[in-house]
């Protein structure tokens, strides 16, 4: 099914990893394609309760394949967004199951904003993060210019954005673009750990999580609540609400099934 990528179910988990080592996992309309698939098989996978991105070889993800762009026969512009990554990260915030981007190497343009866009995303010391764009004429794309002001306040966000700078894990890690920066030797424990633990919680209650702080940033505060008071609803009348709540009374762990 997979040509550039590889998917798999490890315990409730998909697996997702950028696999063309050999160019740092730089995306094609080919790759573009194959993630999209992935993301759609982790919707409508049932057992599939949270997801795990990463990379293959020394890089998770160097951006855009440049020798697509140059090609004559090769996508416009309009159409590597339009039917590439805008779909991508847009998949990524609607999926309402948790995503975990583990950034095991340099996160380059797209790359960079495509982890940016996750749920929960981790790096390993020696990984890097850079926008890029500047360096080749072009503005940040794959949802960076809403994602990182977000996240980092609007003058460093133009920072990053302008002057390309590579930051360090630990400096992404430190100015709130990233969760945590683990060492290289427990990287790939301690992020799997993370999609371990997200996969065993009340996952339809995470999914809704999600779904509220995606309307956030367009809500007022009355619409918010509003929302909440809905979503809290809902979440009131679910399996893992129920299971939730007897464990915490019978002092016991709750067995959380995403219901």
């Amino acid at each position: 099914m997979f040509e550039h990528i590889l998917w798999s179910v490890e315990g409730e988990i998909a697996r997702i990893t950028l696999n063309r080592p050999s160019v740092f996992n730089a995306m094609h309309q080919a790759m573009r394609q194959e993630l999209l698939l992935a993301l759609d098989l982790c919707r409508n996978t049932e057992a599939v309760r949270a997801v795990y991105l990463t990379g293959a070889g020394r890089a998770f993800c160097a951006g855009q394949d440049l020798q697509e762009v140059v090609d004559p026969n090769g996508p416009v512009m309009h159409d590597i967004l339009a039917s590439g990554y805008n779909p991508i990260v847009r998949a990524i915030r609607q999926l309402e199951k948790p995503v975990v981007c583990a950034v095991n190497g340099v996160a380059a343009g797209a790359g960079a904003n495509i982890a940016f866009c996750c749920d929960i995303t981790v790096a390993a010391a020696s990984a890097s993060f850079t926008q890029a764009f500047s360096k080749i004429g072009l503005i940040p794309d794959s949802g960076g210019t809403w994602t990182l002001p977000r996240l980092v306040g609007l003058q460093r966000a133009t920072a990053l954005m302008m002057l390309s700078d590579k930051i360090s894990a630990a400096e992404a890690e430190s100015i709130g673009l990233i969760w945590k920066a683990f060492p290289d030797d427990r990287f790939a424990e301690e992020s799997w750990r993370i999609a371990q633990t997200l996969a065993q919680m009340p996952t339809r209650a995470l999914g809704m999580t999600k779904r509220a702080l995606n309307l956030s940033f367009s809500h007022d505060f009355n619409t918010q609540l509003a929302l909440e008071d809905d979503l809290q609803t809902q979440a009131g009348q679910t399996h893992d609400y129920r299971e939730g709540v007897a464990a915490f009374l019978e002092k016991r762990k709750p067995l959380f099934k995403g219901e």
